[in-house]
């Protein structure tokens, strides 16, 4: 049996000594900046599922290629109404949201 890294760090405990502890300005920060990246990122595995390009999804949206570019590149920010455009009319989803309290 292998002995434990005692230098292995788990992501949370990662990103509390890097960024800060959760409740701080620069954790809050880096916790909505990773929600967008991960909306970003969503959005663009969905799309390549169902194997449109960003024209074809821009299209069926009601939007450009540029807007779905920067959204999949964490560029810009999303209007609720848009992004369930995208989501039901682009990709023929349902958008699912949930308030989480800490």
């Amino acid at each position: 049996m292998k002995a434990k890294n005692k230098d292995l760090k788990s992501l949370d405990q990662f990103i509390d000594e890097k960024v800060g502890k959760k409740g701080t300005p620069e954790r809050e920060k880096f916790d909505n900046e990773y929600d967008t990246f991960k909306l970003g990122v969503l959005i663009q595995q969905a799309r390549e599922k169902k194997g449109l390009t960003q024209e074809q999804l821009a299209e069926l949206a009601g939007t450009n290629k540029s807007y779905i570019s920067k959204l999949e590149r964490n560029l810009k920010d999303i209007r609720f109404s848009t992004l369930q455009r995208i989501i039901s009319d682009g990709l023929g989803g349902h958008l699912d949201i949930s308030i989480k309290m800490d």
